[in-house]
């Protein structure tokens, strides 16, 4: 009896974990475990360090794009603004992070100006082509450059192909929750309420 208690003890524990903190599903997609991911540091335009890892009980979210994104980029960290917004107080406990898959063009300083221009407190970040090519790898992004103007005498005005999800990366450096492009901001406002 107490062995069958205690697996259905265990098992009601998985399933609120799954589901989120509050009960209920999460509005994005929930990893199933949450995902271990490496530490990435990147230096910031004004010198400092930035690791990929949140402090205890905090959250980053991180977004992958590039400066010269005509739409997907800008559509989602208006769509971070809004969530910052409503967040209120506990927007503290947030770090929205953009990360550029473009570091040829996008420097430190270009990608904190680009994602400034959405949030003051909004942190952009470049790093050289290995550590980009990493993190992409640790979260399961890509990116490519589109192929007609590489060669080209106007290479300057590429575009770059590349994956369109947020992410959501819990005080343990894991990776918890994704979501697409589309799907709503108020979909991950809902959900880092329910974390925090």
């Amino acid at each position: 009896m107490r062995r069958i208690r205690r697996r259905t003890t265990a098992l009601v524990s998985l399933a609120l974990l799954a589901m989120g903190c509050e009960g209920g599903p999460l509005r994005g997609v929930a990893y199933d475990p949450p995902k271990p991911l490496p530490v990435f540091e990147f230096t910031r335009a004004n010198g400092a360090a930035l690791s990929t890892k949140p402090a205890k009980d905090d959250l980053m979210v991180f977004f992958f794009g590039y400066t010269h994104c005509p739409d997907v980029c800008p559509t989602t960290l208006s769509d971070w603004k809004r969530v910052k917004a409503r967040l209120g107080s506990d927007s503290a406990r947030v770090q929205f992070v953009f990360v550029t898959v473009d570091p040829e063009r996008d420097t430190p300083e270009v990608a904190q100006q680009y994602a400034s221009q959405f949030d003051p407190s909004f942190i952009g970040v470049s790093g050289d082509s290995a550590t980009t090519a990493q993190i992409q790898q640790a979260f399961g992004v890509a990116s490519i450059r589109d192929a007609g103007a590489v060669d080209s005498a106007a290479s300057a005005e590429y575009l770059v192909s590349h994956s369109s999800q947020s992410f959501v990366v819990d005080g343990e450096g894991r990776l918890v929750s994704m979501y697409s492009f589309g799907s709503g901001w108020d979909a991950l406002l809902d959900d880092l309420r329910r974390m925090l």
